[in-house]
């Protein structure tokens, strides 16, 4: 996995021998490439190669000398586990000494008199740079299952290769096995550290000699940095050929990014950006691969700016909640019955921003408890001052991320919420999306069962768009189920989405849970369920999000139904 042209660095070169003569010529023919020091006979040699032990590249030296000779230095050095890593060119016109002296651990020799300028220039540039490789890759701890590259390695042997040879277009490509810790779980660990060991050797064989290295960062993260390769899918297809050969039973695959070369760019921000690229390959439809591109780094720009700015946000209130309304529609007409809370960011430079674009940015930084403090705080002085201008309580439903649900004090800071505006723990709905459920199942129930023992109404989110069981779904202490809008979105058009709706609507009535159906955007979709049975939906048919001064006039007219 060596590239054929090793990187090339400005070397100290130490020139030993006793004849003025010979040290200026060798001078003279390598000064233009090397740094060059001097030393006239054995013990100055000595010293010199102590005092710049951390720099030397190579060593010429004589073996002819009085006091100290040149086999005595090269015992001595040989002798030493750090100065022996120092290469020594001996400077000889006798052949039984040459032999001795590579016998002793010489790396080459030169033969006076010299004459052959070039030959002299192009042994000690091919010395210096086959120690400088031995030595980087006896330097390296190699990843013990897969054989490549440790990750601090990899990182300057990358490094090294851009700072030396800048000229080369290299890529970096980042590739993950998906839920590689369910394979694990599911498959035993030898089956795990078997597919790392598969993928590893195609790395190693697609790298051969001269494309570049590779290297597994750590868990089921691999790095490689290679040279322009035509067709990256074709690359990716080939990775995940050979894992799908390992077993008919595990599903293995593969995710991959790719940051091609930039001139300038140092090789750890390419990883950086290769990094997100992978980290975009989502969902079961997509592409498994993702190329770096002006749009994402614009993106990527964009989210550091969003994330430097929250706090402030927060503090000059530029975040706001609008309210989406529910409405009971087993009745005719449709009646409001509470309303979900939504965020919304209106930012001084960028405008209005759509929660799309921040919330999911924030979950994946861990900032979006800031965002759902300020969201449940909102909510609950909102509905207190609804309650007090219209004498109703108008219950609110806010999110609870999977952040927020494992962070200690939830339990106080939404007790403490409700109770210093007033509430009853009914008026704020909880809700948790159902893929929370599936991580840390247990944890998640007890905290759950604990909220709702206090009073709260739990919802389940996005149900229909995870991987929960009927069995997990009969355990779980929630009271409501939320369709997720895919149920909704085709019912009109395909009997069978709305068999599935129906289905959705019975297991809810067995469980003696209440179903609300997101997305309804017709009149047609209202009517078919409502003739299923289902108690309360929410979309743009009936009401779009409304910032709290609008959603008043809802109050205002629902009050007047009441009264008459």
């Amino acid at each position: 996995m060596i590239l054929s042209r090793q990187f090339k660095a400005p070397q100290l070169v130490l020139v030993v021998d006793d004849q003025e003569i010979n040290r200026d010529v060798l001078g003279m023919i390598l000064e233009d490439d090397y740094e060059i020091i001097y030393a006239s006979n054995g013990r100055e040699a000595l010293e010199q190669i102590e005092r710049y032990r951390d720099r030397l590249s190579v060593v010429l030296l004589d073996l002819i000398m009085p006091e100290i000779d040149g086999f005595q230095v090269l015992e001595r050095v040989r002798g030493d586990e750090f100065l022996k890593q120092i290469p020594v060119i001996v400077l000889t016109a006798e052949k039984t000494a040459e032999l001795r002296a590579l016998q002793m651990g010489a790396a080459d020799f030169i033969t006076k008199p010299f004459d052959m300028h070039e030959v002299i220039l192009a042994r000690v540039s091919r010395i210096i740079e086959l120690s400088e490789g031995r030595q980087l890759i006896s330097a390296a701890e190699h990843d013990r299952v897969t054989m490549l590259y440790s990750r601090d390695f990899f990182f300057e042997y990358a490094n090294r290769l851009n700072r030396y040879h800048p000229e080369w277009r290299m890529d970096a490509v980042v590739m993950n096995i998906e839920n590689f810790h369910s394979i694990n779980e599911l498959n035993g660990r030898e089956f795990g550290d078997n597919v790392l060991r598969v993928l590893g050797n195609a790395i190693r064989e697609f790298l051969g000699k001269d494309q570049g290295i590779g290297s597994r960062i750590e868990g089921d993260r691999f790095n490689i940095y290679c040279r322009p390769q035509a067709d990256y899918a074709d690359l990716l297809a080939r990775f995940q050929d050979r894992l799908n050969t390992m077993s008919d039973d595990a599903s293995i695959r593969l995710r991959m990014g790719v940051m091609p070369w930039q001139e300038g760019v140092e090789p750890l921000l390419l990883f950086d950006r290769a990094r997100a690229a992978c980290n975009m390959v989502r969902g079961d439809n997509q592409s498994r691969l993702v190329v770096y591109d002006e749009q994402m780094h614009k993106r990527e720009l964009l989210n550091q700016r969003l994330l430097n700015d929250l706090r402030r946000a927060v503090e000059e209130r530029e975040l706001c909640v609008f309210y989406q309304p529910k409405y009971n529609i087993q009745c005719d007409p449709p009646r409001l019955s509470s309303a979900e809370a939504l965020i919304r960011w209106k930012h001084p430079e960028l405008g209005m921003i759509s929660p799309g674009t921040f919330v999911p940015l924030f979950e994946s930084n861990g900032q979006i408890s800031v965002v759902d403090n300020f969201v449940w705080a909102e909510a609950a002085g909102q509905i207190a001052k609804w309650r007090e201008k219209f004498g109703v309580t108008v219950p609110v439903s806010v999110n609870l991320s999977r952040v927020d649900v494992f962070k200690p004090g939830l339990e106080e800071t939404l007790r403490s919420l409700v109770e210093s505006n007033g509430l009853d723990h009914s008026a704020l709905k909880l809700e948790v999306t159902e893929s929370a459920y599936t991580e840390n199942a247990n944890q998640m129930i007890e905290l759950i069962q604990c909220l709702r023992d206090d009073g709260f109404e739990i919802e389940m989110d996005d149900f229909g768009s995870g991987y929960s069981s009927l069995n997990m779904l009969s355990s779980l202490p929630i009271d409501v189920l939320k369709m997720d809008m895919a149920f909704v979105r085709n019912i009109e058009h395909s009997e069978k989405d709305f068999r599935l709706v129906e289905v959705v609507l019975d297991i809810a009535r067995y469980l003696n849970l209440s179903v609300v159906a997101e997305g309804v955007e017709t009149q047609r979709q209202l009517e078919m369920l409502r003739g299923a049975g289902c108690d309360i939906v929410q979309g743009y048919y009936l009401s779009r999000p409304l910032p709290p001064e609008e959603f008043e006039a809802l109050i205002r007219k629902e009050i007047s139904i009441t009264r008459e």
